[in-house]
């Protein structure tokens, strides 16, 4: 199977790419455990002192679960929620700064993963946000890190309603730690991760690792309550 990301570097900075841009970087299982591989890999380089990650193309950052794929099996779920957890899990368990370079539409999953990068740098054409309830999709771990993020007022919007967030409204909620033109999103977003190189690793390691506890205990309830959700939405359906 062809690679769905790339990996490049930029002095201290790695650039993670999801390189599906025909289908929104949209990623599916092979292209979760894929992106996972490579996170482990950076976090265990000592020349990377920052991870950047971005989509390829100027559409979108990720439109999050590729619907194209089928969903898990009824004695699948678990496997399959578990690999879910690795994979948000990759993100948050990084031990250096994380930077998402929003070049475009972050959506669904894919919107999450930009909440749980530390830094977001955005543009004007940005949109963002949490629309599987129009799929008829129960969401557990968007309420979660939504909520974590925004406060659990924009977290009830956002999710139960499915809509999308345009720039105006991401900077009003201090989404965007930086924002650039909308072809300088990844240049701002490696002067970024140069300032960020220049800082102790030691002290942001630790530092991270202190924020990550906060809500450590809603990520693994998170992860306990997703199988029942997935086969109460199945079993409604039927």
């Amino acid at each position: 199977m062809p690679s769905t990301i790339t990996v490049t570097r930029e002095g201290p900075a790695a650039i993670l790419t999801f390189d599906r841009p025909d289908a929104l970087n949209a990623w599916h299982a092979a292209m979760r455990a894929e992106i996972v591989e490579a996170l482990e890999a950076l976090d265990a380089d000592p020349e990377v002192r920052v991870v950047i990650v971005t989509g390829a193309g100027a559409r979108a950052f990720g439109a999050g679960q590729d619907r194209d794929e089928a969903p898990p099996a009824d004695g699948a779920i678990e496997a399959w929620v578990a690999a879910w957890g690795r994979f948000f899990g990759a993100f948050r368990n990084l031990s250096k700064p994380s930077i998402a370079a929003l070049n475009g539409v972050a959506a669904g999953s894919a919107f999450q993963v930009a909440l749980l990068c530390d830094f977001r740098v955005g543009h004007d054409g940005v949109r963002m946000g949490q629309p599987e309830i129009r799929a008829g999709i129960a969401s557990s771990s968007g309420p979660w890190i939504i909520s974590s993020a925004l406060g659990l007022t924009v977290a009830t919007d956002l999710c139960l309603t499915g809509r999308m967030m345009d720039a105006a409204e991401c900077r009003r909620l201090g989404l965007f730690n930086r924002e650039a033109e909308p072809g300088e999103v990844l240049a701002e977003a490696l002067r970024l991760a140069g300032d960020l190189s220049k800082l102790s690793p030691v002290a942001l390691e630790l530092t991270r690792r202190r924020l990550k506890r906060f809500d450590e205990e809603a990520f693994t309830e998170t992860l306990a309550l997703w199988p029942s959700m997935l086969r109460a939405v199945r079993d409604r359906r039927s």
